[in-house]
């Protein structure tokens, strides 16, 4: 029995310590968790076609986003054409005169805008309007 206690002593140092490993894999995924909501913001910015010519908007307005690589968004969170037809017949039902804004990126394709002008036009929403940055003269 006094064999036993002599190999007691050389386990301890066969045992590996994650405790650290841990803490710092767990302060990186609360980096990345922070880090990516902004950079993916970043990535979906609208760039608006110019015009000389706007028009202030009504407050009752809903306003639909299309990035130049065919995302939707609203309020800058990224939706299918699905979910964003829900969203629509959700508001249209809250308020009849609802006004849809579309803020289609200049580099974006004339698809995805049909798109979202094909799902106003199934739910009978006909007050839209597109969303401009006025020319400086």
């Amino acid at each position: 029995m006094a064999m036993s206690t002599g190999s007691n002593k050389n386990k301890g140092f066969s045992d590996i310590n994650i405790t650290p490993f841990v803490d710092v894999v767990l302060v990186l995924l609360v980096i990345f968790m922070v880090a990516a909501p902004m950079l993916a913001q970043k990535s979906l910015e609208i760039k608006l076609p110019s015009s000389e010519s706007s028009k202030e908007t009504a407050s009752n307005s809903f306003g639909v986003s299309i990035s130049k690589t065919g995302d939707y968004l609203l309020n800058g969170k990224a939706l299918s054409l699905e979910q964003l037809k829900t969203k629509l017949v959700d508001e249209k039902s809250k308020d009849p005169n609802l006004l849809v804004l579309i803020a289609a990126d200049e580099d974006s394709k004339h698809k995805y805008v049909v798109e979202i002008l094909d799902v106003l036009n199934q739910n009978n929403i006909t007050n839209f309007a597109f969303q401009v940055e006025v020319k400086n003269k």
